[in-house]
């Protein structure tokens, strides 16, 4: 079959094949590049439950091709040009990983040059994950959470995404995080374990893993190639039953109201006596960004309430209106201790609680011991800024 084009379309066609050999020598394709830094959207599924084992010195490196939070898929030949390829599994949650995290940047920056690469590995599953394992961190193992991670630490390294099946992380058998694997040249496992003994910052530099790589580097051997790994254990995705166990647990949990007058609310402000941070948030069921956002207080209490902090729901609620208020906190889940206001003066409730505070609702704040309010805000919450607030404090912290 013969295509005839018009005169019109002939100098439409040459017009195109002109400009698509006009892109300039060495540019990168268009489809490829895209492809490189496609959208991912992770998507956790359970895995079955099977033994694990950590990746015996000598092995090779296994492949892997996973999603980093640079937006960019990693695979293990990124990294052929490197002398030295050091993998850390490590994650956002756990305090031992966040106190190496300082450690891990210096080594990267410092052995760059040196033809020394790091990548960083997420081995956890979001789906095996509880809230109450979240008492040292302002973030869980998820992906966006990741992102925000590398981003709020500036990571100058890849942190990569194996929580949808564990896939990598089953062949490479992290017992813990953080847990260091580094690879010579040929991607020969030479060296497994901790990055260095002493996990507050300030008390090591990483000292194991750096003398794994510098005899690496001088094709020596390692004095000590395999050592025991201490930190959070890796949350394989079978390890569900425990969560579904505790969300049962919270959910049976007695929830109540009391009334609380202005001299009650006073002393409520004050924390006298009280060894935790006291966050208040005050709230009403008619107010639609408190009932939006009332149940990321619950999830604080589940997060940080095993340490020294406490949550407490005021309602500013008509008192008469108790029914109401109570049912919805039984809707919420709310174990926490909650009050309603009991008179009708709303600007007496507003100066009990903060002379500060215009009045509007939802109001919340944290409360040192003996009243200091250090974080406080008039409407909804940024709940990722307020959890800095609370894991940041020096009454908590983000490691031990």
């Amino acid at each position: 079959m013969h295509i005839r084009f018009t005169k019109i379309q002939s100098l439409f066609l040459l017009a195109s094949l002109l400009l698509a050999g006009c892109k300039p020598a060495g540019a990168p394709d268009q489809g490829a590049e895209e492809a490189a830094t496609a959208v991912f959207t992770a998507n956790p599924q359970p895995v079955p439950e099977q033994p694990v084992e950590t990746l015996p010195i000598g092995s090779p490196a296994p492949d892997f091709n996973l999603p980093a939070t640079d937006g960019k898929f990693y695979t293990l030949g990124d990294f052929a040009d490197a002398q030295v390829l050091v993998i850390v599994f490590t994650c956002n949650h756990c305090p031992t990983a966040q106190a190496y995290e300082d450690r891990m940047k210096a080594i990267a920056a410092e052995y760059k040059s040196k033809g020394v690469d790091m990548v960083a590995i997420s081995p956890n599953s979001p789906l095996g994950l509880l809230y109450e394992e979240l008492g040292y961190t302002d973030l869980g193992d998820d992906f966006e959470d990741m992102k925000l991670r590398a981003e709020h630490k500036q990571y100058n390294f890849p942190y990569l995404y194996d929580g949808d099946n564990e896939s990598v992380s089953l062949q490479y058998g992290p017992v813990a995080t953080p847990h260091a694997y580094v690879f010579d040249k040929d991607r020969k496992l030479r060296y497994t374990g901790r990055i260095d003994k002493v996990e507050k910052p300030g008390g090591a530099n990483g000292e194991d893993l750096r003398n794994a790589i510098d005899a690496v580097l001088a094709g020596k051997e390692i004095a000590e190639p395999a050592t025991k790994t201490f930190g959070c254990s890796t949350k394989w995705a079978w390890k569900t039953e425990y969560k579904v166990k505790m969300e049962k647990e919270w959910e049976e949990k007695p929830v109540d109201v009391a009334k609380l007058d202005i001299k009650g609310i006073q002393d409520l402000m004050k924390n006298e006596g009280s060894d935790k941070l006291r966050l208040v948030n005050v709230w009403a069921t008619w107010c639609g960004p408190c009932i939006l956002e009332y149940p990321e207080f619950i999830v604080l209490q589940r997060m940080y309430g095993a340490r020294s902090f406490e949550f407490v729901s005021l309602s500013a609620d008509k008192p008469q209106e108790e029914d109401k208020v109570l049912a919805f906190l039984r809707g919420k889940y709310s174990a926490v201790p909650n009050y309603l206001y009991s008179e009708e003066d709303k600007y007496a409730l507003i100066d009990a609680v903060d002379k500060n505070w215009d009045g509007a609702l939802p109001y919340t704040a944290l409360i040192e011991p003996g009243g200091k309010i250090v974080w406080s805000h008039q409407g909804s919450v940024d709940f990722m800024e307020l959890k800095r607030a609370i894991v940041e404090h020096p009454m908590m912290g983000r490691y031990y």
